[in-house]
Formats: C-alpha cells, structure tokens, sequence
C-alpha cells in the first residue's frame, strides 16, 4: 500500500526530556491506526509534531513523499493534515451550520470576504448538507454549540475537521469526557469515516481502538514499543505488562 504520512527517527527534547524517542512510522493510504500507550508515553506530542506545533530535535515527517518537517501549521492543514482535540475548539456562539460553513468557506479560500454573508457561495451550503447529516448535526443545525450535548460537540469538531478534506486526520482522543451513552453514535460515525482518509486515532477506550483500528502503534516513554495488527498487540504479553504496569523497565522500545 502507499505510504501518505511517514516519521524517520523523530526526536523531541525538552531539557532532559524526551518525550519523543526516535519515533518511525508509516501511515498507509486508508490507514485506520491507533496510537496507544501509557499516561506520558508522547501520544499527544507526536500529534504536536505531525501537525506543526512543536517542532522536532531532530528527525523528519513526510507527505505523500514530501518533506514537511520545517512547514507551519496551516500550511500541514492545507497539505491535508488535520487534527481534533482533546478538549473541542469550537466557539460556543456559532451553530454546526455557521461552524460547518466557516470550515469549508476557508477551504475553498472565500472565508476572507467579509462584504459577502458566510455561506452565500453557491458552493458552500451542499457541502454544509452533506456533512450535517453524515454525522446526524441536522436536528441541531441552528443551536448554539454552547447548548450542545457534548457528545454532539465532539461530532461537530470531526465534521469541522472533515470539512478540510483532510488526507490525514488525527483523532485525539474523540470520546474524551463525552458520557458513556452517546459513545456509540461517535464510534459508529468515526467507523465510517470515507476510506480515503488515512486515520491515526489516539484514544485510552480499548472498546473504540478494537472496533475501530485494524492496526495499533505502541508507545511506552516517548519510543515505539510495538506495532502490529490489533489483535497481535491485544495478544502481545508486553503490551499487557505495560498496561497493567508491570515488566516496563525489562521492555525493549522499537527505534524502527
């Protein structure tokens, strides 16, 4: 399959920290890979790299064969990368139509023409449509997101996310402080995500990673420690140990 998001021993230090560790990894076209690990393993500053945030010690990360390791945020969102939150970035005051359209209005480059009502481009309001209904929005379309059911915030921020059409996305932590009843609207939407969206989902609900992810990559203090297919890692005693966290200081991190 085609590699489209590739680390070559990614470093991060801070200080005396590393939280990342000689990270290398490929994302195939279509991927949907978990990230997983312990509470400090580098998750969340893996994704800070991809995306542009941090930039690394040393290393590289490259799209669909390109060298975006120096790139700025914005420029990785308008490559293809594109990435939620553990806590939603939204803002409280606009609606999921509003949000939706100011999403695909920057896209297409027209969200700078301030003389002109968010959304009047023709091009904008089907794209709006299709996206309020594939992650069942359309009910609440015009509800301010502070009203919001958090679960429903939570598809509201894929969808924004989705709006950029993404090549890559990065799901941090979805179902984070979402309760536990609307889950499963969330785990059934982010399953049928489009296939040609290569997806890195990071998230501690094994019930989401299982159904979900075909593979999972394994963290442990900033290293790869496993990869695999997910029932290889559900197998895998190590895995098991460092869950449990028992056997970490014996365990041999993967640099490649």
């Amino acid at each position: 399959m085609t590699t489209v998001l590739e680390t070559r021993g990614l470093l991060k230090r801070f200080g005396g920290i590393t939280p990342t560790d000689h990270v290398s990894i490929q994302l195939e076209r279509g991927a949907r890979r978990a990230l997983i690990g312990p509470n400090g393993a580098g998750k969340t500053t893996l994704i800070n790299l991809l995306t542009g945030v941090l930039e690394p010690s040393a290393g590289t990360i490259w799209l669909d064969g390109v060298d975006i390791t120096r790139l700025a945020p914005h420029q990785r969102v308008r490559r293809g990368i594109v990435r939620t939150f553990q806590i939603n970035q939204l803002f409280g005051e606009l609606t999921p139509l509003q949000s939706l359209a100011l999403a695909v209005s920057a896209r297409l480059g027209i969200s700078a023409r301030w003389w002109r009502p968010l959304g009047s481009d023709a091009r904008v309001a089907p794209l709006c449509d299709a996206l309020l209904a594939q992650f069942h929005l359309d009910e609440v379309m015009h509800r301010q997101v502070r009203h919001l059911a958090y679960g429903k915030r939570r598809l509201l921020e894929i969808a924004t996310a989705l709006a950029c059409q993404p090549r890559v996305l990065l799901l941090d932590e979805p179902v984070a402080g979402v309760p536990e009843g609307e889950r499963q609207e969330i785990f059934d939407i982010v399953g049928a995500l489009p296939v040609d969206v290569s997806v890195l989902l990071i998230d501690h609900d094994m019930d989401l990673v299982f159904n979900f992810a075909t593979s999972v990559t394994v963290l442990v203090n900033g290293a790869v420690f496993a990869q695999g297919s997910v029932q290889a890692i559900a197998d895998d005693p190590r895995v098991k140990a460092v869950y449990l966290g028992e056997g970490t200081d014996a365990a041999e991190p993967a640099h490649g």
